[in-house]
């Protein structure tokens, strides 16, 4: 590998000496190489999915009038999902307000008798017959109210539940109805996936196991997206496929939008002990031939050299070559247009 590093070296050397010695000083912006104790890493392949998901019923009948999303929506906690007609059920309430209403007056005719008839039968002259059938009309009017308005709250319940509200952020993963359809209790109407709750399921082979902390941050690619993040293990699956003995790691990443369940995703899991690497900026390498090589600056002029990457640290890598030193000038901006022994003026520093 080293003599390959050293040949591509050559060739570029070569074929730029004419445009070096007339190529006037580019401009460039350039980063500084520090040294950081981490892990080798590997690529593994991962899926996407939502770990916690709800599959939202109804807990009333109806016919449903408005379907407020569509699958792949993006919602709200509590935010309408479904609603279901109640031309009826408020009839119904209104109704029963009514009784109410009726019931009071009952109860202020049967306390007004029976305000009399305390006072006739504490100078005899009711009967106790005639005073306990007007207590008991009156104890009775109270009860009627206590049913009837029971009844009220009930039906105002059932209006409430006619609404069907998100019980979290999330994404609609599935929709079962439209506007139009009746419904009965639990009919499932909808499935949200909370996007607090993204993950991704990554198979790794369990001799990894012992490089692996719960708790750490490795880089992930969204493939579809070619977004990088940074992605936390949060868990291992406790039963390992039982043929190959891989095991499960659970990563947890942040809500991101328009992913979908088993997307694939590029995850970067520790393969060995922590030792000290040159940690360079990503936007430092250069392709040549299949090869990695980074630019620096000695003596005002560009000069090339090749990387061994050893691991990915989302913006930046892990290489082990022996002559990048803490310190060194690495070129991040205006590499593209280089060529070796070039001079450079550098613009800025990040």
């Amino acid at each position: 590998m080293r003599f390959i590093y050293i040949f591509a070296t050559a060739i570029l050397f070569s074929t730029a000496t004419v445009f070096a010695q007339e190529a006037p000083p580019a401009q460039v912006v350039t980063s500084k190489i520090a040294q950081k104790e981490v892990s080798e890493n590997r690529s593994f392949i991962g899926l996407l999915y939502y770990d916690r998901v709800s599959h939202i019923s109804t807990e009333v009948s109806g016919l449903v009038a408005a379907v407020a999303v569509r699958e792949g929506d993006l919602v709200k906690k509590d935010a309408p999902l479904v609603t279901l007609n109640t031309e009826i059920l408020d009839k119904d309430i209104a109704l029963s307000n009514t009784v109410i209403d009726q019931i009071e007056l009952r109860i202020q005719h049967a306390a007004k008798h029976f305000k009399r008839m305390d006072v006739l039968f504490s100078k005899d002259g009711v009967s106790e017959r005639d005073y306990d059938d007007a207590l008991y009309t009156y104890q009775n009017t109270l009860k009627d109210k206590q049913v009837e308005q029971k009844e009220y709250e009930k039906l105002l319940i059932q209006k409430r539940k006619s609404v069907i509200l998100a019980p979290f952020d999330g994404v609609i993963l599935d929709k079962n109805i439209d506007t139009g359809d009746w419904v009965q209790q639990g009919k499932q109407l909808v499935t949200l996936g909370s996007t607090q709750d993204l993950f991704i399921r990554v198979p790794v082979a369990e001799t990894l196991l012992k490089h692996i902390t719960v708790g750490e941050k490795v880089p992930v690619t969204i493939n579809a997206f070619d977004i990088k993040i940074d992605g936390t293990i949060s868990d291992i699956d406790p039963t390992a496929d039982a043929k190959t003995k891989n095991v499960f790691l659970k990563l947890r990443i942040p809500p991101m939008a328009k992913v979908a369940e088993n997307m694939s995703a590029t995850v970067y899991i520790p393969t060995s002990p922590k030792r000290n690497l040159s940690i360079i900026p990503r936007d430092a390498l250069i392709k040549f031939q299949g090869s990695d090589f980074v630019y620096t600056v000695k003596d005002d002029k560009a000069a090339i050299l090749p990387v061994n990457i050893v691991t990915y640290l989302g913006d930046s890598i892990g290489a082990d070559n022996p002559y990048f030193i803490p310190g060194m000038p690495i070129v991040i901006e205006g590499n593209e247009r280089l060529r070796p022994d070039q001079p450079v003026v550098i613009t800025g520093e990040k």
